[in-house]
């Protein structure tokens, strides 16, 4: 007799798939995964090495949580076809679900960022950083829209992007350089949802790669403008060029309760 066609018993069946053997029980009372052989003189179960592939088929459907009921109509009508395409279904799935986790991980790394900024940070420091090209959705706001307008085109963007929950993306505002030099420092033209792993899209905004002057303020939104005069002032002392826009975002919003806490991160892309 060949090896592969010798009895095994449920216990070393299941040890053999990493399984307890009353989850064979079960398969087999719900009428799921039958056993090869029942001993007729003491009723135990038998099963052999063929059966295998079957088994490990139904164990990696239920690890996708493939319904019971599911399963059971799979392996009544089993072939390649139906196969395929269970698993093309299953695969969809698992890759909406990496994607969801890949992003969370993304926003924790974020989170985690933005900490340790807080913990070794200087706010009177002005320095230049590089940053890596990003794609943000945008929404165009001016000094006449008022905040319940501004929570709507957010949650607008969310929903099309089905963000579903908002700690899925960062949050913040842009005011063009040409209006900082103008010194119209309330002059908002734009909102940015930066989502992780957002491929390039028609009409999206490119924050471009390159270096980046980033300072903080620390306080309430009317004293920003006096920052942002250090910064012109900065640029200028070093001859650098301040081009595109400026990009605002608080880092710390999830660990204050007064406004008077709120530290604002500014970043602006430089040449020279």
């Amino acid at each position: 007799m060949n090896k592969k066609d010798k009895l095994l018993t449920i216990g070393q069946f299941a040890s053999m798939h990493g399984i307890n053997k009353k989850t064979l029980m079960w398969y087999d009372e719900i009428g799921l995964f039958k056993p090869a052989v029942i001993n007729p003189e003491n009723g135990y179960r038998c099963y052999n090495y063929h059966q295998s592939p079957v088994l490990e088929t139904i164990l990696l459907l239920r690890e996708l949580d493939v319904s019971i009921n599911e399963i059971q109509g799979f392996i009544k009508n089993r072939s390649a076809a139906s196969l395929k395409c269970l698993l093309e279904e299953k695969i969809k799935a698992l890759d909406m679900q990496i994607t969801h986790l890949q992003a969370v991980r993304t926003t924790l790394c974020t989170h985690h960022q933005n900490m340790d900024t807080l913990l070794t940070m200087d706010l009177s420091e002005i320095s230049i950083v590089e940053k890596e090209e990003h794609c943000l959705v945008t929404v165009d706001v001016d000094r006449n829209t008022s905040f319940e307008q501004e929570v709507e085109l957010i949650t607008a963007e969310t929903e099309k992007y089905q963000l579903g929950r908002l700690h899925k993306a960062s949050y913040g505002s842009m005011i063009s350089v040409n209006s900082l030099l103008n010194g119209s420092f309330e002059n908002y033209s734009k909102l940015f949802i930066e989502i992780p792993f957002l491929p390039y899209q028609v009409g999206l905004h490119i924050m471009p790669s390159g270096k980046y002057l980033r300072a903080f303020h620390k306080g309430k939104w009317d004293g920003i403008p006096k920052r942002y005069q250090k910064i012109l002032n900065y640029a200028k002392e070093h001859k650098l060029n301040l081009h595109g826009f400026s990009y605002e975002m608080g880092i710390n919003e999830n660990v204050i309760d007064r406004i008077e806490d709120y530290i604002v991160q500014i970043e602006i892309p430089i040449t020279g």
